[in-house]
């Protein structure tokens, strides 16, 4: 099967993905991710002004076959929660690069994205 990876994402082992937008990131799952986890049912997400670190557990997803924690790729501050998701988790799976994202993070470290996994090591890691 082929997923579909963007190439201006980065990515990070757990399968969430960030796209920086002018200095904000915003987070959501991978295309992978949401079609290993079948139908999502929930989603719970943190607050604004909640204080992330790196690859620290911010949130929870669940489908009709597990649960699973949500990671942050970098640490920061939550800036946005996308409530729509909370209220219709299936966004995730019909459109988890657009509607379906989760959290946007203004990032501790301005350097941190540069950090992640190009498209093209994500890809590799699916392999």
């Amino acid at each position: 099967m082929t997923y579909e990876v963007p190439e201006d994402r980065r990515y990070v082992a757990t399968h969430e993905w960030v796209e920086d937008r002018d200095g904000i990131v915003r987070i959501g799952i991978t295309d992978f991710a949401q079609d290993e986890l079948g139908d999502i049912v929930f989603v719970e997400l943190p607050q604004v002004d909640d204080e992330l670190e790196a690859e620290e557990a911010f949130g929870v997803i669940e489908s009709i076959k597990a649960v699973s924690d949500l990671y942050a790729p970098v640490g920061g501050t939550v800036t946005d929660v996308n409530e729509t998701v909370m209220d219709q988790p299936e966004l995730v799976n019909e459109d988890p690069f657009g509607d379906g994202w989760m959290i946007e993070i203004e990032p501790t470290a301005a350097d941190a994205v540069d950090e992640l996994l190009s498209a093209a090591e994500y890809e590799d890691q699916l392999e």
